[in-house]
């Protein structure tokens, strides 16, 4: 076919035209379906972190929130509390939390940033039943001090979340990942880096 008489300026403004159109097209087709990919602002919030003002709880005292869809558990623990830790460690399964399932800040007997606030996973390790706060070990006569008896099948842990013996767990309850952003202010979902955390 000859080529004679064909513009071939007008040839290649088509054919650069056609491009940028289709490559716009293009774009209006991508923009919707990688936003697709995109966490909804209902699952941005349910990961979020959790702020959780300690300031009014009383000693003794528990708070519950919800973390990720999980129970989250804050005990002002007394000084009675904190010195059962050290008393009971020989009825425990694992009582120095050697097994690496909370932060290493919190790896310590009371498995907490500060002593007197436990900030902890309430879900049984066995099957994810929630246990009942102890504050009292009368109120439960497995337990040799105040801690968390799980009524599905018999577990006990005591005011750190340590697992005793004897009983079908079989780890301590996990610590979320938290820090303090004021003295009496915990954000559960991060750590003192201020990273977000991924446990559990």
């Amino acid at each position: 076919m000859s080529e004679q008489g064909v513009d071939v300026g007008k040839r290649r403004f088509l054919t650069g035209a056609t491009a940028v159109a289709g490559g716009v097209g293009a774009a209006f087709v991508a923009v919707p379906f990688i936003k697709s990919w995109q966490p909804s602002a209902r699952a941005r919030a349910a990961g979020a972190p959790v702020e959780v003002n300690v300031s009014e709880l009383a000693p003794g005292a528990k708070l519950s929130v919800t973390w990720r869809g999980k129970p989250v558990v804050i005990i002002h623990r007394t000084d009675e509390m904190i010195a059962s830790l050290s008393e009971i460690s020989d009825n425990l399964r694992d009582p120095d939390s050697s097994n690496p399932q909370q932060p290493s800040y919190c790896q310590n007997p009371e498995r907490a940033i500060k002593p007197k606030y436990l900030v902890m996973l309430s879900l049984c390790t066995h099957l994810g039943c929630i246990p009942d706060y102890n504050a009292s070990p009368e109120a439960q006569p497995l337990l040799k001090a105040p801690g968390f008896f799980c009524a599905c099948h018999g577990s006990a842990y005591d005011i750190a979340g340590r697992v005793y013996k004897g009983v079908p767990a079989p780890l301590n309850m996990p610590i979320p990942p938290y820090r303090y952003v004021a003295d009496d202010i915990i954000l559960v979902g991060e750590d003192p880096t201020g990273n977000g955390g991924g446990t559990a």
